[in-house]
């Protein structure tokens, strides 16, 4: 179907508006947080691998991170083992360790490569094992009751945090045509597998690397205010006094905090945007207005 004048001026105005953002991010790693129903839509889902590929095409190097819960979910209820979280973690025995390895390592992170070079990229994938990417430790978890005295330690099997990031290895293929794509699955150092959070390793992958941005996917619009106002625009201090007053509370807190670290640690911005939104990537990257809200450590 032939362009009309409103439509070839109005490609014409997004491309020359991208136009500082390619030249401001050329060079620059972007580390992407790839979840929520972006990964479960089809369309949304090669709308995020045109994206990526795009990225890496006008010179920015892409990284994802990869979630993969609702996955890991529905083949632990297959084969009749029981899921149970603490504050919001899964509570991962070496039974369903076995599980997040093959939905994680295996269905999802290949799928996410296949998308990827499926729309014309060069995507590999990998676990924290591979070229002993991420180093991981037990996370320990504390739980508070009004009945005891002191905090309650919680054992909550193979979980764990990051403690290493192998970034050479990480170096070597954003410098050549690769997209690295990570299942957030790690390795302490006696060989122990650990389920990682999505959000914790790419906001630690982006530190590391010193990103220029960090972008968390999910099925928001956004921050927004008391009354539900999108805020598009945030310093790690008003973030903060959103948290104090109550404004950003419960699931949204571990996703903000990975966030407020990455940038307190020198990455340069954070963003939360809408994963419901077709190259939603793309437009907070390469428009005015974004999808999402983005998060500074820049003073007001």
């Amino acid at each position: 179907m032939p362009l009309t004048r409103d439509s070839a001026m109005n490609t014409a105005k997004v491309l020359s508006e991208a136009l500082p953002y390619l030249q401001r991010f050329v060079g620059k790693t972007i580390v992407v947080k790839y979840g929520g129903n972006a990964m479960i839509d089809e369309n949304l889902k090669n709308s995020f691998a045109r994206d990526m590929v795009m990225l890496k095409l006008v010179g920015i190097n892409p990284i994802v991170v990869h979630g993969g819960g609702p996955q890991i979910g529905e083949l632990l209820e297959k084969l009749n083992i029981e899921s149970r979280f603490v504050n919001g973690m899964r509570v991962t025995t070496s039974e369903t360790m076995d599980v997040v390895e093959m939905v994680l390592g295996g269905l999802v992170n290949k799928d996410i490569v296949n998308l990827i070079n499926q729309n014309g990229g060069n995507a590999i994938g990998l676990t924290g094992k591979d070229g002993q990417l991420l180093h991981a430790r037990k996370l320990h978890v504390t739980q508070k009751s009004p009945e005891l005295e002191k905090p309650e330690i919680i054992d909550i099997g193979h979980v764990g945090e990051v403690s290493h990031i192998n970034t050479s290895l990480l170096n070597m293929l954003t410098n050549s045509d690769f997209i690295p794509v990570i299942a957030p699955i790690g390795v302490d150092a006696e060989g122990h597998s650990y389920n990682i959070n999505a959000d914790l390793v790419a906001g630690k992958v982006a530190e590391v690397l010193q990103a220029e941005k960090l972008i968390l996917l999910t099925n928001i619009a956004g921050l927004m205010d008391k009354e539900g106002k999108i805020l598009t625009g945030l310093t790690t201090q008003q973030v903060d006094e959103l948290i104090e007053d109550g404004t950003i509370y419960g699931g949204m807190l571990p996703k903000i905090q990975c966030a407020l670290d990455a940038v307190h640690g020198g990455v340069n911005s954070a963003h939360i945007i809408d994963g419901r939104v077709a190259h939603s990537t793309l437009l907070e990257l390469f428009t005015d207005e974004g999808v999402g809200t983005l998060i500074t450590n820049r003073r007001r």
